[in-house]
């Protein structure tokens, strides 16, 4: 069967489109990102803007059409953290049904880390025995582990890349300069205060192998040295501790205006990659990890691999 997944995260709107049947490797059609920046239009009263509302609706109805268009056989639309938190989520998702027919359905964090975690198991298979996996997003940090397809443990914290770039480090995409010492040192405080409580349930836990997702550890990896997106979806990528404060130690210094002239730096998240690197060289330190291989996939992969346990036999 054909599968659409449409994808509504704080930075962008993704719609994935698969051929896949139950047992089976699920196998991209089709791929479109809209970059909205949802998170970015949340007002003072924490509702999304009606500029903003507009765009989400657009960009729904877009991807429906594409969708029909590759005859695929069902769309499953979800929204993340942008709109979780919204304080006019409702109304919202309700103007987007009414002018899409689309149903959004808003996941939490909770279940965010665990269809990433049900991806990641998936990918790397049983052998990779007790895992510990990672997904820092534009407004959220998701962590779980596990030795099942379902985690032990899985969590979200408000440490999204997007997310502490606009509060904390109060980046102007266009600035010349990089934030000052001080406002690097406020945020990496912040991130481990925020942590606290998932390191002591972590320490519970354990795993063999530590896996990461999200284009932010893509990106840090990418950075320190990881084979680029031309080498292939199964090319092995790895993320060391100490490759990342590498990366940390000369990105701090680079204005977010020449971030993007890196390689492997998309321009949309060029501002977001030092806040997200700060959350990940904290996650590393504070759960003592030395390394961290990369999965391609993560939670869209996580949402079909649920739908497709759902079908029935043949």
């Amino acid at each position: 069967m054909r599968l659409g997944v449409l994808d509504v995260g704080s930075n962008t709107v993704h719609l994935l489109v698969v051929d896949a049947h139950r047992g089976a490797h699920p196998w991209p059609a089709h791929s479109e990102k809209m970059v909205l920046r949802l998170a970015e239009q949340l007002g003072p009263d924490g509702a999304l803007t009606e500029a903003g509302a507009d765009s989400l609706v657009k960009a729904v109805g877009m991807a429906r059409s594409a969708a029909a268009g590759l005859e695929a056989d069902d769309l499953l639309a979800f929204a993340t953290s942008a709109v979780r938190d919204a304080t006019n989520a409702a109304e919202v998702l309700t103007r987007v049904r009414d002018e899409t027919g689309v149903g959004l359905e808003v996941l939490s964090g909770a279940d965010e880390a665990r269809m990433t975690f049900l991806a990641v198991r998936r990918w790397f298979g049983w052998s990779a025995g007790r895992l510990l996996v990672l997904d820092i997003g534009g407004g959220s940090l998701e962590v779980a582990a596990g030795v099942d397809e379902e985690p032990g443990v899985a969590a979200s914290l408000p440490l999204g890349a997007g997310r502490l770039t606009r509060e904390r480090l109060r980046i102007d995409p266009a600035s010349v300069l990089p934030p000052s010492a001080d406002l690097v040192e406020e945020l990496r405080e912040y991130v481990d205060e925020q942590l606290d409580p998932v390191v002591a349930r972590m320490a519970e836990v354990g795993w063999e192998r530590a896996v990461a997702t999200s284009k932010t550890f893509r990106t840090l990896a990418r950075l320190a040295g990881a084979a680029p997106s031309g080498a292939g979806l199964w090319a092995p990528r790895r993320l060391t501790r100490r490759g990342l404060r590498q990366v940390l130690g000369f990105i701090r210094h680079i204005p977010p205006a020449q971030l993007v002239e890196l390689e492997g730096v998309s321009a949309g998240r060029a501002h977001q990659l030092l806040a997200g690197a700060i959350v990940a060289e904290a996650v590393l330190r504070r759960l003592d990890v030395d390394a961290l291989d990369i999965c391609p996939w993560a939670l869209r992969e996580g949402v079909i691999l649920r739908r497709l346990d759902q079908l029935a036999p043949g």
